[in-house]
């Protein structure tokens, strides 16, 4: 595990500072993978935003068919974390030309989870938005967009699993320009259907699904061409059937399943806020999704930081170098802190402004901007906690991370949401509050445990 590498013989004739260097290059692809990922949430940011003009009760439509999908989405991203991981482990222990199997085999995990993901979601979907104790008006209203968004996750998984693979090999770049693209081509589509543009009906939430349906499928597209048009595609194994290696394989879907997981607790039990809120009531749903929409964007940036902390933790362990594992930990989580205590500083004061953005309905202004002036508080431990369980994966402890997302989200958030929005009577803000506690619990246990295993390998 103390092999030296070129940067540590460096290092110790004195030439460079290796936590310069660290930063430098996490922040070189960071930069662009938190580009892409506020690419995806812009997607989502526009569709709210375009919806909530047009009407608020379509926005809650818009929010509670997204609802089910997210869940959907946000675990096939965990499945195919594996190849962000076996790619940069790949370059770190010196094997590039093996990169092409970790692919090939994350395209494959792609189409049949996304496959399978919408035909359950076909099949289950509007059953199940009428099970949960919904509105008949709401549940009826929700189950076209549902329909809608199911038919994109497969292409969209497939894209997922060739950004990640890109990525993985510190290649950012061209997922960005793609992401910033579809994004145009989202809103054009917003624009036209869903007020009804050059003679067109309006379609409100269900135009919003149809946007996002085209621009994923252009994303997925456009992706595999770059891919497959690479000039490195062949050195790295693009093309080549490799030979059977099970234990990369299993590797592959430990890491997979671990995060695929975790993200599931995490994702299911915020959406399960969008069931409280309609519980109480549509304006409720309405309020609760402007506040979730404006700190999914902010998330974006830890869960970039996220991604770029894992590649770097994952080449320095692939490389055998533990003080590198230690050092590009470190200067993540530093990165993620600064980031956290930065936003809630310029978020609070713009409460108002932001949500107004979204809405002109009185009622639900006042429900979202206090919500949001909350949400500040959470900023700094729900990235952390994400940028650590990525740390903690790449270097190979997968199971831990699951483990705390499910006593923080699942078994602490959901039910404290509930008790506080319903029963206390502090309805969006009672949700928020118990997102805040949720994540500081979770924050506090991964960073015991991270700190646990580097005094360990120290």
């Amino acid at each position: 595990m103390d092999r030296p590498t070129a940067q540590t013989v460096s290092v110790a004739g004195g030439r460079h500072d290796p936590v310069r260097i660290e930063l430098a290059q996490l922040l070189k692809l960071a930069g662009p993978v938190v580009m892409a990922r506020l690419g995806i949430m812009t997607m989502g940011l526009s569709d709210a935003i375009v919806v909530g003009r047009y009407s608020a009760a379509e926005l809650g439509y818009h929010a509670l068919g997204w609802a089910p999908t997210n869940v959907v989405i946000t675990m096939v991203v965990g499945l195919l974390s594996g190849v962000q991981v076996m790619t940069s482990r790949a370059v770190g222990e010196g094997r590039p030309q093996e990169a092409g199997a970790v692919l090939r085999r994350g395209l494959v995990y792609a189409f049949w989870v996304g496959l399978a993901s919408t035909a359950a979601l076909l099949l289950a979907g509007p059953a199940f938005l009428h099970a949960i104790g919904l509105g008949q008006e709401l549940a009826d209203g929700a189950t076209p967009p549902l329909l809608i968004f199911s038919l994109s996750l497969l292409p969209y998984a497939v894209s997922v699993a060739a950004s990640f693979w890109l990525e993985g090999l510190s290649r950012p770049g061209p997922t960005v320009w793609a992401m910033w693209v579809a994004n145009a081509f989202n809103l054009a589509l917003d624009l036209l259907l869903v007020p009804g543009t050059f003679g067109l009906p309006a379609m409100g939430a269900v135009g919003g699904a149809f946007a996002t349906l085209g621009a994923r499928t252009a994303l997925c597209i456009f992706t595999l061409i770059y891919i497959a048009r690479m000039r490195e595609a062949e050195a790295l194994g693009v093309f080549a059937r490799p030979p059977r290696d099970r234990a990369a394989e299993a590797e592959q879907r430990r890491i997979g399943f671990g995060a695929g997981l975790s993200n599931a607790f995490e994702v299911t039990a915020f959406n399960s806020l969008n069931i409280i809120a309609g519980w109480i009531g549509a304006l409720a749903v309405a309020g609760w999704a402007i506040v979730l929409n404006v700190t999914a964007v902010i998330f974006m940036a830890p869960l970039g930081l996220a991604t770029a902390a894992a590649v770097r933790v994952g080449a320095a362990y692939g490389a055998r170098d533990p003080a590198g594992v230690r050092r590009a930990a470190g200067v993540a989580i530093g990165v993620t802190s600064l980031y956290g205590v930065l936003l809630s500083l310029v978020v609070w004061p713009l409460a108002g402004p932001i949500v107004g953005l979204y809405t002109s309905d009185a009622e639900t202004l006042a429900m979202s901007g206090a919500g949001l002036v909350l949400a500040c508080l959470m900023f700094l431990p729900d990235g952390l906690q994400v940028v650590t369980a990525q740390v903690l994966r790449a270097r190979g402890d997968v199971w831990v991370p699951t483990g705390t997302h499910l006593m923080s989200y699942i078994l602490v958030m959901a039910p404290l949401a509930w008790l506080l929005a319903i029963p206390l009577k502090m309805g969006v803000q009672g949700m928020v509050w118990a997102i805040v506690i949720a994540s500081v619990i979770s924050c506090a246990l991964l960073l015991a445990r991270l700190w646990a295993l580097g005094r360990r390998d120290a």
